[in-house]
């Protein structure tokens, strides 16, 4: 099928599609990366309380986002309109709640040990978070505009819709290069941290990096569903 008559195809059965919450349930994912980027940055200026509260947020969060979730699974069995298959619409809500419960892990996991850290990998850690909640961010932007499809479909929307995709993905590759950065720091510094503390850190990289990570599977799980249709 040609790129047009692909995207002509979307127009007519999006319009009769009762709106869904994914928008709702997205932009939690946003709230918890945030919340997951200011408790690194407790973490990095040694405010362990504050770090506490941040992990008791993200969990808020991800609670609350459970509750949309599950909201939206009850009311699939009875929107009989939709233009794409329940079941992958389903397999991408789950990879959606994946960036949440991925930020609430990694925040839990900032409170589980206190490290002094080097300047750089201070600012490691910062850029590594905060390239993070930016992939969530734009993930978001995608959820959203493929909400208005439902409300308003339109190919110039569709083909926008599109073409945030590998923005996410773009921005996710970004993140696993800070990654790889970081750790070669923190291997570097394995005798001031000992093995428990070169564990934690190593960890923590990787959970933080895990939120963008599933930004990138959620945004191409949607691309994939819209393309089976």
């Amino acid at each position: 099928m040609k790129y047009r008559d692909f995207v002509r195809s979307l127009l007519g059965p999006f319009s009769k599609v009762p709106p869904l919450p994914f928008k709702e349930h997205a932009r939690k994912g946003v709230l918890a990366a945030g919340k997951l980027k200011e408790g690194v940055e407790a973490y990095c200026s040694g405010n362990m309380e504050l770090v506490e509260l941040k992990s008791s947020e993200a969990d808020l969060i991800e609670t609350e986002a459970d509750a949309i979730k599950h909201e939206i699974r009850k009311s699939l069995p009875s929107s009989m309109l939709l233009p794409v298959d329940a079941k992958d619409l389903l397999f991408f809500l789950n990879q959606q709640d994946e960036i949440l419960n991925s930020a609430q892990s990694a925040a839990y996991w900032l409170t589980l040990r206190a490290d002094s850290l080097p300047e750089d990998m201070k600012t490691g850690f910062l850029r590594l978070s905060g390239a993070t909640l930016e992939t969530v961010r734009v993930y978001e932007e995608l959820v959203s505009s493929f909400y208005e499809i439902f409300k308003n479909p339109d190919k110039n929307k569709i083909r926008q819709t599109l073409a945030l995709v590998p923005q996410v993905e773009k921005l996710e590759h970004e993140v696993d290069l800070i990654e790889s950065e970081l750790l070669k720091k923190i291997f570097a510094n394995e005798k001031i941290f000992g093995g428990s503390g070169i564990c934690h850190l190593t960890f923590l990289v990787e959970k933080i990096g895990d939120v963008a990570d599933r930004a990138a599977i959620a945004a191409d799980s949607l691309r994939t569903m819209l393309f089976r249709r």
